[in-house]
């Protein structure tokens, strides 16, 4: 199971950092934001392998908000195992994720099924139109959760229930806030470092 990525290795015993980009991005949408904030850190950023219209995503969907699960459940399988050929070749001693929007989306995904594989996650504006079966794997895991209050893509309303839910399962869960919409702040930027500094 491979994708066209971007990969900067670090030195031994690095953490492993790996970065999945929104609707229409790229493998280089994060992938030097991950190296400024984990310069120790071998960086991972795979390029989605589905296309809608000109813009690459890591699952199809059926329409804004609806995910076509047979898919998403093709690409958890296919995203799980890449993470764990990329631990097994490396034995790093933490592993980190990040994603936006639909790159938050399908690393939340693989963390419900295989919750093993990130220590840290980081979702940047997730939509997660469904409540998961429990998984008690999660227990201890950090994640910060970014969104926007007047996201029109991700309604505050479901992610307060992912952040809910999360903490239910026993996550470390940090929210943080912006006032604008789907796009990334500055501020969001700055709590994504402390996250990852702590």
């Amino acid at each position: 199971m491979t994708y066209i990525a971007n990969i900067t290795e670090g030195g031994p015993d690095a953490p492993l950092f790996l970065t999945f980009h929104g609707t229409g991005g790229d493998e280089a949408q994060f992938h030097d934001f991950a190296r400024s904030l984990r310069p120790d850190a071998t960086v991972i950023s795979p390029r989605g392998d589905v296309r809608e219209g000109a813009a690459n995503r890591y699952f199809r969907r059926t329409a804004e908000g609806v995910y076509d699960m047979a898919d998403l459940a093709r690409a958890v399988a296919k995203l799980a195992a890449f993470v764990a050929a990329a631990q097994a070749a490396r034995s790093p001693r933490e592993t980190i994720g990040l994603g936006y929007s639909n790159g938050a989306n399908i690393l939340a995904a693989t963390a419900f099924a295989h919750p093993h594989l990130f220590d840290r996650m980081v979702l940047l504006h997730p939509l997660i139109p469904i409540t998961p079966p429990p998984q008690p794997g999660l227990k201890g895991k950090a994640v910060l959760i970014t969104a926007g209050q007047r996201d029109p893509i991700c309604p505050a309303a479901l992610t307060e229930r992912l952040a809910e839910w999360l903490t239910s399962q026993g996550a470390e869960v940090q929210t943080f806030w912006h006032p604008g919409g789907h796009e990334i702040a500055r501020d969001e930027q700055r709590a994504i470092a402390a996250f990852l500094a702590a």
